[in-house]
């Protein structure tokens, strides 16, 4: 194993700083600041992060749930004979645990002490200046391709490689330690009151049990080849939520003295395993017993060797997690999918990090064999690839939910919040554009988020509800029912209630109303089955009755019977701050768009020339298409609608017609005049806006100047947005601009401590809004685009 990941990989000084990083444009929205580092763990299983400070910051291991903070004991160190020790983050304790203990020097502009670097699903550490051996730490989870099995598992490997290049014999010490934090991940407040934030959000209280570990107790154990420490609890049940085990281990291998400590006190001065590590690199060889009301615990393994004068060696530790349940609302639970392979009694945290210590070779291999056609690419920069790669980090962060398989759901359900501050599942006008990534790497998974908007459409939920948008410009909202029956649901629910089966959770507008929805589904059902090689006839035949009901019920809208359904001058679509009035650019070629794919699904089914819904359907486009450019196009690009009399170029306006180009459907436009928008989009949307600096903003004036200086929506640089237009542009045959505009918004991100934690918008006063935002990951749209949709690592893994 090479020391270094590819060079396009994002890397940071270890424990630098940023003099001005992007804050949150709201003040209630979510900002963590810019310490984050790609994330641990399986898609589903639960995850947590190290930053490039090198302390654990982020923990998601309660599914769809955020808590952001460093626990101190969960922590490397490294002693080297003639060094000393040093605890690696450059961040010492705030609360004044652990003040023995010596901790890694920060970078400086003038110094490096190291570099952090990170192409997801590996990251990296590399320590220089301070020890006299080459120390790197590579991390990785098993992410896996088209693997449906070692992606889930909750399990983070830790390759160390270490090289001796003085002339001297060297003694280095490696020790882990971990708090146990069994008991710790699920809401206390098993009913939390749905409130709404300032911007019209519902939101609720997250309580974790944080410190409560009465009961938690440690143990040795070992296997063929390792040793390690079980980090359990007492308890007498199945588990709960929070319920189950950690371990930590390492590999046995000849020159190593294995040193464990059943038990140390996290929150005291830590000197009880600092002294002797300190010393010699060993640590106390203490026992365990039980916490006790009011106490925390911690175990630790260390590994010592002495390296001689140009030697070098691996040693590979795993850290995983057994914690099977997730529950919702109360009582409504399920479990994650690596429960399939581990089973599901909470019981298995050793098991699954022994099968770690025996396959992190070949999964890191796999991951090296997919990765690499994509790296050698000579006409993709590193800037494309960083992005590219590192977008990925939201199938594990985003808050995401994978079940254990079911006759219904043969690899099990899947879901991801649309973002942290929007805390709902799968939205569906996001993932036009933010599921690319899922659909090329995991298309099953895809698939099976597809049919559960299927099953959701004919439901109805008929409470009611105030809609959040009214409160925002003052007035007093109106009731609206959850869910009518047929109307196409903007989300899978949220993990507060029951995901999957109580759908349209975001009450910000009343998406029963919204005119992209029921085409956003009805595009997505038909780019699943033509970009994953057409063959799967079965998931047409089970999205296709919820096909024609989101049809039909959209054309109720359609007032005037015209064949286009209307904006209702209410934000009713995804860019909802944004009043629309009458046929609009964006909604009216969605809805082309989606007649044009209904139709092509009907052939694939061979329903018959009399079928109702196809002659119906036929019909209706046989009406939009006759009125469309006719009453939209303005000689150079497609007006806002048809009532408002609005001159704003829309950056999104064809999204209807890169959907027909990018599916072999009939073309929503003319030729000439996508390239004629595309031209004026570029011109004043881009290179206007603050000459190009931040990306494309959603709507300016020709000219460059923005109809309402205290907009919202139309001066916001949707990241997810611009990567979706750039595919779209390369379609066009506009290569250059097309990653010209996709490098801006990916250095955007990365230079300004957003990283990991993409947002759905910055704006040029270099603030963000919705951070761990689901549709930044259509920059894998555009590596379709230029590949055609080839299967991307199929063959990489035997999992």
């Amino acid at each position: 194993m090479t020391y270094e990941l590819p060079t396009a990989a994002w890397r940071r000084p270890l424990g630098l700083g940023w003099d001005k990083p992007y804050t949150v444009r709201y003040a209630s929205n979510l900002d963590d600041g810019p310490w984050h580092g790609a994330p641990l763990g399986g898609f589903g299983a639960g995850c947590w992060g190290r930053s490039p400070r090198g302390d654990v910051t982020l923990w998601h291991l309660d599914g769809g749930e955020h808590w952001y903070g460093s626990i101190p004991a969960c922590q490397f160190a490294v002693y080297e004979s003639g060094t000393g020790a040093y605890a690696l983050s450059t961040e010492a304790p705030t609360d004044g645990s652990l003040s023995s203990w010596n901790w890694y020097p920060a970078s400086t502009p003038e110094q490096s002490t190291g570099e952090y670097s990170a192409l997801y699903p590996r990251s990296q550490f590399s320590y220089q200046q301070v020890f006299q051996a080459e120390i790197h730490c590579r991390q990785f989870s098993p992410i896996l391709p088209h693997d449906y099995q070692a992606t889930s598992y909750p399990l983070a490997i830790f390759r160390w490689q270490l090289h001796n290049p003085s002339d001297r014999p060297l003694t280095i010490s490696l020790l882990l330690s971990w708090e146990n934090l069994c008991g710790w991940f699920t809401n206390t407040n098993k009913a939390p009151e749905v409130v709404y934030r300032d911007d019209g959000s519902p939101v609720y209280d997250y309580v974790p049990a944080w410190g409560q570990s009465e009961g938690n107790h440690n143990q040795r154990i070992e296997g063929e080849g390792w040793q390690g420490l079980l980090l359990d609890q007492t308890r007498s049940q199945a588990p709960e939520e929070g319920d189950g085990q950690w371990a930590i281990a390492v590999a046995e291998a000849e020159g190593l003295e294995i040193f464990r400590c059943d038990r140390w006190n996290p929150t005291g001065d830590g000197s009880e395993l600092w002294q002797t590590f300190a010393t010699d690199g060993s640590i106390p060889d203490r026992r365990d017993s039980s916490a006790a009301a009011g106490e925390r615990l911690a175990g630790a393994i260390a590994v010592r060797l002495t390296l001689q004068p140009g030697e070098s060696r691996e040693i590979p530790f795993s850290i995983a997690w057994d914690l099977p349940v997730t529950e919702f609302a109360a009582g409504v639970k399920s479990f994650r999918r690596y429960t399939d392979f581990f089973g599901r009694e909470g019981r298995n945290a050793a098991a699954i990090a022994a099968t770690g210590l025996q396959h992190y070779a070949e999964w890191e291999t796999a991951i090296e064999a997919w990765q690499q056609p994509i790296l050698d690419r000579a006409d993709l920069s590193d800037t494309f690839k960083l992005g590219l790669f590192n977008e990925l980090y939201d199938l594990c962060s985003g808050g995401s939910l994978w079940t254990a398989a079911s006759e219904a759901d043969p690899v099990g359900q899947f879901a991801v919040l649309e973002c942290l501050d929007y805390a709902w599942y799968e939205s569906l006008d996001v993932r036009l554009y933010g599921a690319f990534g899922l659909l090329m790497l995991w298309p099953e998974l895809e698939k099976a988020v597809m049919r559960a908007f299927a099953r959701a459409i004919p439901q109805a939920d008929d409470r009611t509800r105030v809609i959040g948008y009214w409160f925002t410009i003052g007035q007093e909202s109106p009731l609206a029912k959850r869910k009518l029956a047929n109307a196409t649901p903007h989300d899978l629910g949220a993990p507060n209630e029951s995901p999957w089966l109580q759908t349209n959770y975001t009450g910000y507008q009343d998406c029963n109303l919204w005119k992209d929805l029921g085409c956003d589904f009805v595009l997505q059902v038909w780019r699943d089955y033509q970009l994953t090689g057409a063959s799967d006839r079965q998931f047409l035949l089970d999205c296709w009755p919820a096909a024609v009901a989101a049809l039909r019920y959209l054309k109720d809208f359609d007032l005037d019977g015209d064949g286009i359904p209307e904006n209702s001058g209410a934000p009713d679509q995804t860019f909802d701050d944004w009043r629309l009035q009458g046929i609009s650019a964006y909604c009216g070629g969605l809805w082309i768009a989606a007649l044009e794919a209904a139709l092509a699904i009907a052939d694939v089914l061979a329903l018959p020339k009399d079928d109702r819904d196809r002659q119906d359907f036929q019909t209706w486009l046989t009406q939009a298409r006759s009125l469309y450019h006719d009453t939209l196009w303005n000689g150079r690009y497609y007006r806002l609608d048809s009532g408002s009399g609005s001159e704003v170029v829309m950056a999104d306006q064809l999204c209807g017609d890169f959907y027909s180009r990018l599916l072999k459907l009939p073309p929503v436009t003319p030729i000439e005049a996508a390239q004629s928008t595309a031209d004026v989009v570029y011109e004043a949307c881009f290179q206007k806006f603050h000459n190009g600096q931040f990306g494309l903003a959603n709507g300016l004036l020709p000219d460059g100047s923005p109809v309402d200086p205290k907009g919202t929506h139309p001066l916001e640089v949707w990241t997810g947005i611009n990567f979706g237009i750039a595919a779209y542009w390369l379609l066009l045959g506009y290569r250059d601009r097309c990653f010209e505009v996709a490098e801006t918004v990916v250095r955007q991100i990365y230079k300004n401590g957003l990283q990991f934690r993409t947002p759905e918008a910055i704006t040029a006063n270099d603030t963000f809004r919705a951070s761990h935002y689901l549709r930044p990951m259509a920059i894998w749209g555009i590596y379709g685009v230029l590949t055609d949709f080839a299967p991307v690592g199929l063959n990489s893994n035997k999992s």
